[in-house]
């Protein structure tokens, strides 16, 4: 990290922190926002509530003129008992209700439950609950020719009930049904036809897609509701191929999907229910998504309107899959091979593994590497090894880099005494033409380490999309870490203090020390090579360096302590070589080769000397052109006088 970057880095975080603290908004605004928001509140809920009723009251006159003709569509269906028929194996547990025929609620079993309290329905220490019937909601709708047909609002009859099958049949009159059939797979994949039969002639003859709307109150399913609710979103994969979502943080309501789709997934960080289309769902499809509150119990609201498939004639089901389970790259991909509907449906995209070249990254090297590990080794220790593996691939740049600054500091007084005559501002250009000069006599380049660096970049950033979507670090505790996917208090408060939250993190203190650290070696490096002016200014930048690990607290204390602990790891073992390097470079005996190089470089004056001499050419050219310039104005302005 050169002078440039620290400076630019700084910058950043000054004028990010400050403009946090000048956006802040006072006492009196506040309260004036809240109150605007409680107005806006109370009307939209007052409209919702309004059209609910009217909704609400034009379907039960529908309902009570149905009941009153005993001979009507669906007569008998339209009341009962609901009945609960739970589908389970060793994976899942999902209840299906026989009101409406569809699962009401899903328990994925082998994940360890959070007793998040503000909900006041602790889960299981052995199970997660993805939902229930006060959270979820799923219904279709037929347009018949006389009225619509919802299934939310029919009793059907269970038959065929098994542990992992069950058929739902709502009788609309003496050879008149519909009928929805479940089969529930090993794992998460739960398989559903839906088919009407003797009912051709109810549905009008250019009727052949139906309604889906399906609604989702998320639960919030971590400690860390703010980083949780980061990997939050409702996604979606297009039929041509790729997937979307909608925005994390931003309410969108009724957003409209133009292209044709093949699922629909409610995800949160590490679990989703997904509903799966055999027949696309059709183009203009809206989703919404409202992010909760925290303290709420819930991180969004999600809905999806949908169109796909239907035969009125009842000759070809309807068929769906659902997924009820984590968020695992590699059973996401084996889902898709359990599907039999042929399709490329990439659902392994609801693992985030970043932007194209991080993915990359991660999809081949580093899942392969954290299944092996894991394997045999805690996830803490995974989390080490590698780190040091990636040390060890990185070494050789690492070392290339140092030996760069190494070089540049050994000729420190030979840059001295060659540039002294340049300290004047206007004689900057000859200043960095004579170091240049002195660089390529010696074969120095002082960009040779710059490439090194920022080849490590990607695998930095990688990381950083990696774990935190690694289900395999939640609920594993390592050494005073109770849950590496969520953050370590060392102390927590009830309220929570502007850009530091409810908490503070110990992974995140030390992540910052670290830092601290290595900002600490890599400006003490740059401090012995600088010469002149440049000297002068990083004595005033040593302050900075303390401003970016801050800045880094108020950043990721709110993130997952496996987040934390391994960019500690990494910063302290990258201190660690520097300092081992340091130690161990003879600088007089880089100072004899180098004065070889010179020597040789004497000896034969048309030998180029790498980069440097190519940078140094390049800028004599620029003071000749500048020069030329000069010249062509010069000319330009004595013909103009004359």
């Amino acid at each position: 990290m050169n002078k440039n970057n620290i400076i630019g880095f700084s910058l950043i975080a000054i004028v990010l922190i400050g403009f946090s603290w000048y956006s802040q908004p006072s006492e009196k605004e506040k309260k004036a926002q809240q109150e605007q928001l409680a107005k806006q509140e109370a009307t939209r809920e007052k409209t919702e509530k309004t059209l609910q009723n009217a909704a609400n009251a034009k379907q039960a006159a529908t309902k009570a003129k149905i009941l009153e003709d005993t001979t009507a569509l669906f007569h008998d269906a339209l009341q009962g008992k609901p009945q609960q028929i739970t589908l389970q194996n060793s994976k899942v547990a999902l209840t299906l209700n026989s009101k409406g025929a569809v699962v009401e609620k899903a328990i994925i079993k082998g994940y360890v439950g959070h007793d998040i309290k503000s909900r006041n329905d602790a889960n299981d220490k052995n199970h997660v609950t993805l939902f229930d019937t006060k959270d979820q909601s799923l219904k279709f709708m037929l347009s018949a020719k006389e009225a619509n047909i919802i299934t939310s609002d029919l009793y059907f009859t269970p038959s065929q009930v098994t542990d992992s099958t069950v058929t739902f049949t709502a009788n609309a009159g003496i050879g008149k049904n519909i009928v929805m059939s479940y089969v529930l797979g090993n794992d998460y994949l739960l398989h559903m036809k839906m088919s009407v039969n003797g009912m051709a002639g109810f549905f009008a003859p250019n009727i052949n897609t139906m309604d889906i709307d399906w609604t989702d109150h998320c639960r919030q399913q971590e400690k860390g509701f703010s980083f949780e609710n980061r990997y939050a979103t409702l996604t979606y994969h297009k039929s041509s191929g790729g997937t979307d979502y909608l925005n994390e943080t931003k309410e969108q309501i009724d957003k409209n999907v133009e292209d044709p789709i093949d699922w629909v997934a409610f995800k949160n960080q590490f679990f989703s229910a997904v509903i799966i289309s055999k027949n696309d769902i059709k183009s203009n499809a809206l989703m919404t998504s409202i992010p909760e509150q925290k303290g709420s119990g819930y991180l969004k609201q999600y809905e999806a309107k949908m169109k796909t498939f239907f035969d009125p004639t009842g000759k070809r089901p309807s068929e769906f899959n659902f997924y009820y389970g984590p968020n695992d790259f590699r059973l996401l991909k084996k889902v898709e091979k359990e599907s039999n509907f042929g399709k490329q449906l990439e659902l392994q995209r609801l693992v985030y593994l970043g932007w194209p070249l991080f993915r990359i990254i991660n999809r081949w090297f580093t899942l392969y590497v954290f299944d092996w590990l894991s394997k045999v080794f805690p996830m803490g220790i995974v989390l080490i090894m590698i780190t040091l593996l990636l040390k060890v691939i990185t070494y050789p740049m690492v070392k290339k880099s140092y030996m760069s600054s190494a070089k540049m500091r050994v000729l420190k007084p030979k840059l001295d005494e060659a540039t002294k005559q340049y300290d004047k501002p206007e004689d900057q250009m000859q200043k960095q033409q004579a170091m240049m000069a002195e660089y390529s006599k010696y074969g120095v380049s002082p960009l040779s380490g710059c490439l090194p660096m920022l080849i490590q970049m990607p695998i930095w950033i990688a990381m950083f999309n990696f774990v935190p979507n690694a289900i395999q670090l939640r609920g594993q505790s390592f050494l005073w870490i109770k849950d590496l996917s969520t953050y370590d208090p060392i102390i927590s408060w009830s309220k929570n203090l502007w850009m530091i939250g409810d908490h503070i993190s110990l992974t995140c203190i030390l992540f910052c020390g670290a830092n601290l650290l290595y900002s600490w070696f890599t400006m003490k490096q740059q401090e012995d090579q600088m010469v002149g002016q440049q000297a002068d200014q990083m004595k005033m930048m040593k302050w900075m360096m303390i401003l970016m690990p801050l800045f880094f607290f108020f950043v990721f204390n709110d993130y997952s302590a496996g987040l934390n602990f391994y960019y500690f790891i990494s910063l302290f073992f990258s201190a660690a070589i520097m300092w081992a390097l340091r130690k161990t470079t003879n600088e007089e005996k880089l100072l004899h080769i180098l004065e070889a190089h010179y020597s040789e470089n004497k000896s034969n004056p048309k030998k180029k000397s790498g980069l440097a001499a190519r940078l140094q050419a390049m800028q004599q050219e620029q003071i000749e052109m500048q020069k030329k310039r000069e010249d062509l104005a010069n000319k330009k302005r004595d013909l103009n006088k004359k």
